[in-house]
């Protein structure tokens, strides 16, 4: 790793110089397309979400590389186009920076991070090409879980949210009550919808807390199969609670472990 600017801006322009030759001698690159590279670049931002979900910080660099590739690599084919290049990339996005920290490089004054996300969510209606609408720069193609967020964060910079964060397990309740009443998707989405806000108000990422909850369940879970594979048994023959008793064994070495 190295702090020097001349260094990291020395490996940056390599890498543009690699993308720059790989497109004009490379088959598969020069045959890419903005089309045939987005599903590869979504699966590449998934994959840094699981690295920093493991807080793997080596795998982290190596899936950074990844999706600056990504972006490198659109750069070069916005170019060809002339349509734009990495310079307009970065002059865009340091634009946009400036433009959205006034407190910072303007006038405005924020305090705290709360502050601040009120003060975005202004600054981006007012912005030239940007939001018309509160909820208007939510891209459709979000997971569910981390739309739904976005959207109760949104709104709530702009004062429509609950004046004590207690009050939404009153909402949370009922919800759930209709959804024992009426087991539907619909009365299910209210109740994770609800959940997300009690998440929101009390500094929680659902989203991170549930991936989490995957991990853990799967670790546990491969626990109860190594130890049928030491016992000789299929999974399918164990009765539940032998493989509950495994779990517990799992949650019990967890803790020691910790």
């Amino acid at each position: 790793m190295t702090n020097n600017r001349e260094e990291q801006l020395k490996a940056f322009g390599r890498l543009l110089d690699i993308m720059d030759e790989l497109r004009e001698k490379c088959p598969w690159d020069r045959k890419q397309t903005f089309d045939s590279l987005r599903q590869n670049t979504i699966e590449e931002a998934f994959e840094l979400a699981t690295a920093i979900s493991r807080h793997d910080m080596t795998e982290i660099s190596k899936e950074l590389g990844d999706v600056l590739l990504h972006v490198v690599f659109y750069a070069k084919m916005g170019s060809e186009t002339g349509d734009f290049d990495i310079a307009d990339v970065c002059n865009r996005i340091s634009d946009k920076l400036i433009f959205r920290h006034p407190h910072v490089y303007g006038e405005a004054a924020a305090q705290n991070a709360e502050e601040v996300s009120k003060l975005w969510e202004q600054v981006k209606l007012k912005e030239k090409g940007g939001n018309k609408t509160v909820l208007g720069g939510i891209p459709d193609s979000l997971p569910s879980l981390v739309k739904a967020y976005r959207i109760q964060d949104k709104v709530a910079n702009v004062g429509f949210d609950w004046e004590k964060r207690e009050d939404v397990w009153d909402k949370v309740k009922e919800e759930i009550a209709e959804f024992e009443q009426d087991p539907s998707e619909a009365e299910l989405g209210d109740v994770l919808f609800a959940l997300i806000n009690a998440a929101r108000l009390y500094k929680l990422k659902p989203d991170n807390a549930l991936e989490q909850t995957n991990l853990k369940f799967i670790r546990r879970f491969n626990y109860i199969e190594a130890k049928a594979n030491e016992q000789g048994k299929n999974l399918k023959d164990m009765t539940l609670a032998e493989m509950d008793a495994l779990w517990n064994e799992a949650k019990q070495k967890e803790k020691a472990d910790n």
